[in-house]
């Protein structure tokens, strides 16, 4: 027979699971929403606010106006202390964010490099741009670090195989940077990261079925929502859309055999746009949107006849209730909305791009950061208790 002690902790740990991820997923809330989103009674939900609140991982408030007749109920939130560091190291960049509980992005630093850096001078530069951050961190409950990685990364022990763009093979960045920065480190690929941010979070909130995909300075990446689980895959290698071939006329082409993100491609647009390569995404949808040089319109059409048939082809085989674009992607969809959503409808089985929902990452240029977060944020999520009573003991 199981202890009975054990087994009421245990619960009791699951239910201070669920309720901080409620919360953390949905914002303010009553603590009359939260007894109705989990089935746990009123007592129930009050006594595990109010652990999560001495844990400093929630706080409660004062009710919100109600026309309701009774006792108003009392808002919770995510405390402000907990927070996660999240790194999104690129070939022309290395951005480091401190991010809270609920998708608040505090702070972030964007370090320009001249040239790709190896992983142990990217790793430097991390632990700089880290301790540049101390004040924001000061006090503050560190959940850890996540690395969103432009390349292949592995599952189990969060290794990265392979960043093209980057010369890394092989890598265990995260232990690298957690060795550095003294603190839990993981890594996943970004795309799938920004997959997972706006399916909680941004223009994929509340749809279970759904394909992002992020252009980036190093190419193009993607994820995959379906029944509301991100896929991985076997390995964790899902969603690389950008080493996929695009389906493109000889007229189109502007590499022999190339693979769909040496098409549509960032570095073509901002060489038609006659822009830095250390061009932000903000800078990058600014110049677009505001030329009309006839060169930059026809490479914008260019990109958009390719990237509407690869959107066509996830259309085709998952069957998703949107497509969410990140980074250039998103600036190519807002130069012209119809234009991307009419080489999509024409590639597209007609009732399978039926009621398909073409929008921008609602994130903006947060979204990598935030995805990041949630692998820091995993344990803490997890198990709050024992999470806080861990970094306390140790």
């Amino acid at each position: 027979m199981k202890d009975r002690g054990s087994t009421l902790d245990g619960l009791r740990r699951r239910n201070l699971a669920t309720v901080a991820e409620h919360v953390h997923r949905h914002g303010t809330v009553s603590r009359a929403a939260i007894t109705a989103a989990t089935g746990l009674n009123r007592s129930t939900v009050a006594a595990l606010v109010a652990e999560l609140e001495q844990l400093g991982v929630l706080v409660e408030g004062d009710p919100l106006a109600t026309a309701r007749v009774g006792r108003p109920s009392p808002t919770v939130s995510v405390a402000h202390g907990p927070v996660a560091i999240a790194i999104n190291p690129e070939v022309d960049a290395i951005t480091v964010g401190v991010v809270g509980l609920g998708a608040r992005v505090d702070a972030v630093v964007r370090r320009e490099v001249d040239a790709v850096v190896g992983p142990e001078e990217a790793v430097d530069l991390i632990g700089e741009v880290v301790e540049g951050l101390a004040g924001e961190l000061a006090g503050r409950l560190i959940a850890g670090v996540g690395l969103a990685i432009p390349g292949i990364v592995r599952a189990a022990d969060d290794v990265v195989r392979w960043a093209p763009h980057l010369g890394w093979s092989e890598t265990p960045v995260a232990a690298l940077v957690g060795n550095r920065l003294g603190l839990p480190s993981r890594a996943a690929n970004d795309a799938t990261l920004g997959a997972r941010a706006e399916h909680l979070f941004g223009a994929g909130r509340g749809i279970a079925d759904l394909v992002y995909l992020n252009g980036g300075a190093s190419g193009i990446g993607g994820g995959v929502v379906l029944g509301g689980r991100v896929i991985e895959g076997r390995d964790g290698y899902a969603g690389e859309y950008g080493q996929n071939r695009p389906g493109a006329s000889a007229e189109d082409r502007r590499t022999d055999g190339g693979a769909l993100e040496d098409e549509v491609s960032r570095d073509r647009l901002l060489a038609v746009l006659g822009l830095s390569q250390h061009a932000d995404e903000a800078a990058l949808e600014t110049a677009l949107l505001a030329s009309r040089d006839p060169a930059v319109l026809a490479e914008v059409a260019r990109q958009q006849r390719i990237l509407g048939t690869a959107l066509a082809n996830a259309v085709n085989v998952l069957n998703p209730s949107a497509l969410v674009l990140g980074g250039f992607l998103a600036s190519l969809l807002a130069a012209d909305p119809e234009g991307l959503a009419a080489a999509v409808a024409e590639a597209s089985l007609a009732p399978s791009w039926e009621g398909v929902r073409l929008a921008p990452a609602a994130l903006g240029s947060a979204r990598l950061l935030i995805g990041a977060a949630e692998l820091a944020f995993s344990s803490l999520i997890a198990d709050p208790s024992g999470f806080v009573d861990a970094r306390v003991r140790a």
